[in-house]
């Protein structure tokens, strides 16, 4: 059976919601909003005014985790003021670093690189996620939606690390260092990202998926030199399927045909950015087969 993506081109605050909306599943309890609340000197990132509605209606918690590279979020109190400076706290229930507290490991099932995941203890706290993602380029991962905030964005510092080490160190400081094949990171993205799921699902945390893709740079938010957008703005995807969510984003960049398609194609695909959706359909997160359903 196909994947049920639901569509909206125009970005807007109160579209925000009615995607969600059209999803047809309620998050209880306390909700944990996974956002990538940017690097300091990026200009990419989901800003406050588009999201805060969703926020407060959800009366969210925005969810961070710190960042294995040097830079302005590496610990939880320089993060939190970076965060505090882009828009995150004033809205819903604030902001909580989740590996400030700690970590903990999860296991990987069937991985190939990774024996398991290290994510904040942070998560513990939360009855239900919201995996809310920025699409765009990435320096190292091709490309970042749903996935990545799963995978990279809710493993802690040192969960970071092992990721991108595709399993050989968990040590910040050593990740950089050590070989690795382009292919086994792409890889041990989903691994991760899988990891993530099978644990909410054994503790009973549902969890949707939302890609906002406007200002599509070819680098993250996590670039504090992120540049411009080299195409325009394409629209919201949601989803209960990440697989399906990153699918259709990526689906819609191969059809645009603007100036700077070209640049972005070759940044996915010279980074095997495409392969996760499908090493992590081998691995049961989702289905790249998918029904778009536009609103």
């Amino acid at each position: 059976m196909k994947s049920k993506v639901y569509f909206i081109k125009e970005i807007t605050s109160e579209n925000l919601i009615k995607i969600y909306e059209a999803l047809g599943v309620e998050l209880p309890g306390k909700v944990g909003i996974k956002v990538s609340t940017g690097e300091k000197g990026a200009k990419g990132y989901l800003k406050r005014d588009l999201i805060k509605p969703l926020v407060d209606k959800l009366n969210g918690t925005i969810i961070e985790c710190n960042t294995a590279y040097e830079g302005a979020r590496n610990d939880a109190k320089e993060h939190m003021e970076v965060a505090k400076d882009h828009g995150f706290v004033d809205m819903g229930n604030g902001l909580e670093i989740m590996d400030g507290i700690g970590e903990f490991k999860i296991p990987v099932k069937n991985g190939k690189h990774l024996k398991y995941d290290i994510i904040g203890e942070g998560i513990k706290h939360y009855d239900s996620i919201l995996n809310l993602a920025h699409g765009k380029g990435h320096i190292m991962g091709g490309f970042g939606a749903n996935l990545k905030n799963q995978s990279i964005g809710i493993a802690s510092r040192n969960g970071k690390a092992y990721i991108h080490s595709c399993g050989q160190t968990e040590d910040p400081d050593e990740c950089w260092k050590v070989k690795i094949e382009q292919k086994d990171f792409i890889e041990s993205m989903a691994e991760a990202a899988t990891a993530v799921s099978d644990y909410l699902k054994e503790n009973n945390i549902p969890i949707l998926y939302i890609t906002v893709a406007n200002a599509i740079s070819l680098d993250c938010d996590c670039d504090a030199h992120q540049g411009d957008p080299v195409i325009k703005d394409i629209g919201i995807f949601a989803s209960t399927d990440p697989v399906a969510n990153d699918q259709a984003f990526i689906d819609a960049i191969w059809k645009t045909h603007e100036e700077g398609t070209d640049a972005i194609k070759e940044r996915i695909d010279t980074r095997y950015g495409r392969h996760i959706t499908e090493y992590a359909e081998s691995l049961g997160l989702g289905s790249c087969d998918y029904e778009l359903i536009e609103l």
